[in-house]
């Protein structure tokens, strides 16, 4: 079998709890002890609408958001290590199920929240005439980024309408592996790869450094829903509860799909 290729990029497995305290800049005790503070594992493709909705529940409440974004795999190791996490939002089923089957959730509050799409982006002057899928198998194209599908959704979700549409076993081994979408998109932006597929909604943090190339047919993958929950234990359950109300409330809904999200009933 061929291999595929990780370049760059932190460990974060083994680095999971460390991580956790350097992104939200808070030490277990200073975590924990500080009252009015919400601790949220999103995925990363979430951070700009949630960055919006976490400053609108402060100015609401006067709660402190913060947040950790990677990999929801990632972030599902750092609960499951007893990282000091109150919400969690993934971008895919996967990880908040085995999450609920370790107990680590308060179930009720498990919700789907919001949907994606899969598109292969090119950098903006890519002058390989890559218009589709089925053209990653030109000659030309010797890397292609996806996320990592053993801990990064879109990465999942790449792997499995690249195994529908009968390409993985021809692109295998032009693959680069990234630690989250985003480093999918920044690999493209920088033109360090020829091609690469993310998220419809990361598609204008490029500001213009990238360029869809094709959207994936929904039937070859997917869906992509998006749980939230409040993780069992947490020491500010009452205002991790409020905030994952305020994501599901229509105000909530509004700034996801500000942000290019779809609702969950749309389709």
């Amino acid at each position: 079998m061929a291999t595929t290729r990780r370049e760059g990029g932190l460990n974060l497995h083994k680095f999971a709890f460390w991580m956790v305290l350097i992104v939200t800049g808070s030490s277990v005790s200073s975590a924990y002890g500080q009252t009015g503070q919400v601790i949220v594992g999103a995925a990363i493709s979430l951070k700009e609408a949630f960055n919006e909705i976490g400053a609108s529940y402060q100015r609401q409440t006067g709660t402190e958001v913060t947040f950790s974004f990677g990999a929801s795999g990632e972030l599902e190791k750092q609960i499951e290590a007893g990282a000091p996490i109150d919400v969690f939002a993934s971008a895919a089923e996967k990880e908040m199920d085995d999450l609920q089957r370790k107990n680590l959730i308060v179930q009720s509050t498990r919700a789907d929240f919001v949907r994606n799409t899969l598109v292969l982006v090119v950098p903006a002057d890519s002058k390989l005439g890559i218009h589709s899928f089925s053209d990653l198998e030109k000659p030309a194209v010797t890397k292609i980024s996806i996320g990592d599908p053993n801990t990064v959704p879109a990465g999942q979700y790449a792997q499995e309408l690249l195994r529908n549409t009968q390409l993985w076993p021809r692109l295998e081994s032009h693959l680069i592996v990234a630690e989250n979408v985003r480093q999918v998109l920044d690999y493209v932006s920088r033109e360090e790869v020829d091609a690469g597929i993310v998220y419809a909604t990361d598609v204008p943090i490029a500001h213009g450094k990238v360029s869809i190339a094709a959207r994936a047919p929904d039937n070859n993958y997917g869906p992509i829903l998006y749980p939230v929950a409040v993780i069992k234990g947490s020491r500010n359950e009452k205002a991790a509860r409020g905030f994952v109300d305020l994501v599901l409330s229509p105000k909530g809904v509004e700034i996801l799909k500000k942000h290019g999200f779809e609702p969950v009933n749309e389709k």
